[in-house]
């Protein structure tokens, strides 16, 4: 089936059932950009973001159905379980792959500073979950560094990383740097708009540089519909990417 339809099913049926009280406790959504944002979502509440992915570069496409949990402790750690439920991918001899995808586990440290300013820091683990034809077939280890700031009614998220490639060319460097900074802003009372540049840097490979736009829809403070596109800018980039997906809570815990 489909990536978008099966989203499109999910969204539906979590629509159509009660999110519990409307009025309970909001969620933090960290998608539909490339950044993280330092705030952790509230302490004690298992929240859960799913959604569809495709992605074209050259006459290779890539479908995927990436997930995340997300629990904090406490306002200042919490814990990222995520990967991707589901990968298709085609070469350009027109080969076809599908499986399960790679699994990473984030420790996450959060420092609020005040109402309008936090910093934050990730340490995570990609474990080869997936087949080697689709993963790499080795761990990485990631830091990830973040600065988020609301500029009056703009929330934006700034991110920078280095990963620790478990597999790597001869010729290229073992260390991946990445950079993303992303700018959020309410356009309605229930809509949301999301603008992002990002890349990254590799010796012996190209850097990479990516523009995406997205737009977040709020029926309840307990659930986010998101939808966007994203758009390489340089040859070494993908040529595009679709996504949508949802967030929402599963339960509280404490």
């Amino acid at each position: 089936m489909n990536t978008f339809k099966v989203v499109a099913l999910l969204a539906v049926s979590v629509i159509a059932v009660p999110l519990h009280a409307q009025d309970g406790t909001a969620i933090t959504p960290y998608r539909p950009s490339v950044s993280s944002p330092a705030q952790l979502p509230t302490p004690g509440q298992l929240e859960f973001e799913t959604g569809g992915l495709i992605g074209k570069l050259g006459d290779s496409r890539r479908e995927s159905l990436p997930y995340t949990f997300k629990l904090a402790f406490n306002e200042q750690w919490g814990v990222l379980i995520g990967g991707e439920a589901y990968v298709s991918t085609r070469s350009e001899g027109g080969a076809r792959q599908r499986g399960l995808g790679d699994t990473s586990l984030v420790l996450k440290r959060a420092f609020l500073l005040d109402s309008a300013t936090a910093l934050g820091l990730e340490l995570g683990v990609k474990l080869p979950s997936a087949q080697d034809t689709i993963g790499s077939g080795k761990s990485d280890l990631n830091i990830n560094s973040i600065f988020s700031q609301d500029i009056g009614v703009v929330h934006m998220d700034a991110n920078l990383n280095a990963t620790r490639l478990g597999a790597y060319e001869a010729g290229t460097g073992r260390i991946q740097t990445g950079w993303s900074a992303s700018f959020s802003v309410p356009v309605l009372e229930k809509w949301g708009m999301t603008t992002e540049v990002s890349g990254t840097r590799r010796s012996g490979q190209a850097n990479t540089a990516q523009l995406l736009v997205a737009a977040a829809y709020s029926p309840t403070k307990r659930l986010t519909i998101d939808f966007g596109v994203a758009k390489g800018l340089n040859p070494a980039s993908q040529d595009w990417s679709l996504f949508s997906g949802v967030v929402l809570p599963l339960a509280k815990l404490w």
